[in-house]
């Protein structure tokens, strides 16, 4: 699920909460809008901004996309049965809407494109899975600006954050003893070069590596990373960070592959357990970084070519991670002078 394939309605009759929605919707990223034939607003560059007129939706430059309602089989039978190869059709629910869409999904193939219209972000995620494919595009209309980080907690797919990578050199690696660390098993399988970021302080979090490559006495798991003691920090999909003792099923925490793209991915369960853990310490740039992980050769370290168990990693490898800014408030990045030890 991305966020190219969902566009902003606006469902307000009041223009200063038009702009509130729309300003907050652009600073999470989406670009698409749909609005009422009316409206003054202009697009901005990158934008697309299509206007409705009674059940037309008006395209500039383009043909119009209808827009069927759809209350019964008949009703969506002749939707349908309109498009033209190559056309759009936008289906508005008055009722059911999970099996409509998927017979709609099973009826398109690749001949047309099928927009659907979403009542509540809830309604998002059935609208973009439908049979696999789903809705070519989403229309999800919104009453108040808060609807906005409703939609984009279900919005999956690459994300725009930038990660600013470094190379750092393991100083030590020593006996911690025994804590309670953090398994996260996730509802998506993960490669072998994704992983999660965590570490100790914000300023500095280590890439571990998903389980994707097992060991020659463990099967791969390539749902999980074996993320570290439970008051490290992890990376969310919104670029917060949370201890990963807080952690729940449902969150969507960003996986990311060393200079690659990055996608949220979401929790399916966490295992918390009493574990051998060893403190790694690396020097960035004259600052101590460390993230304490079980001592095992399932947990792994990214490098620049390689991943590195805990159980073989030593002073002077070379590990990568992403730093971030270090003052945060409830997991979001602040300005404050802040020292991490």
């Amino acid at each position: 699920m991305t966020r190219e394939r969902i566009a902003i309605a606006p469902a307000s009759a009041d223009a200063t909460q038009v702009e509130a929605i729309l300003d907050r919707a652009r600073h999470r990223g989406f670009r698409q809008f749909v609005l009422d034939a009316s409206s003054a607003v202009t697009a901005r560059p990158g934008e697309e901004l299509v206007h409705r007129q009674g059940t037309e939706l008006l395209r500039e430059g383009r043909a119009s996309v209808p827009i069927a309602i759809v209350s019964d089989p008949s009703e969506l039978d002749r939707a349908l049965a309109r498009v033209p190869e190559g056309g759009v059709v936008a289906l508005q629910w008055t009722g059911d809407r999970v099996i409509p869409l998927e017979t709609a999904v099973a009826t398109r193939g690749r001949r047309f494109e099928i927009w659907a219209y979403a009542r509540a972000p809830g309604e998002i995620p059935g609208a973009l899975g439908a049979l696999e494919h789903g809705a070519n595009r989403v229309i999800v209309e919104v009453r108040t600006p808060s609807d906005i980080d409703a939609i984009e907690s279900i919005a999956e797919g690459p994300v725009s954050l930038t990660l600013e990578w470094a190379s750092i050199q393991v100083a030590s690696v020593a006996p911690a003893g025994i804590g309670d660390r953090v398994i996260v098993d996730t509802t998506s399988l993960m490669r072998p070069s994704e992983g999660f970021l965590v570490g100790s302080a914000a300023a500095f979090l280590y890439h571990v590596a998903s389980e994707a490559v097992g060991s020659r006495f463990s099967r791969a798991r390539p749902f999980r990373v074996n993320a570290g003691s439970a008051h490290s920090y992890l990376l969310m999909a919104d670029g917060s960070t949370r201890y990963l003792a807080e952690l729940a099923p449902g969150d969507s925490v960003l996986a990311t592959q060393p200079h690659g793209p990055s996608r949220p991915v979401r929790v399916g369960r966490i295992k918390v357990e009493r574990r051998p853990l060893v403190v790694v310490m690396g020097d960035d740039q004259g600052s101590r970084r460390t993230v304490f992980l079980q001592e095992a050769e399932t947990v792994r370290l990214s490098g620049e070519s390689t991943r590195i168990s805990t159980t073989d990693l030593h002073e002077g490898a070379s590990v990568l991670g992403v730093r971030l800014p270090a003052a945060r408030h409830l997991g979001h990045a602040i300005e404050e002078t802040i020292e991490e030890r």
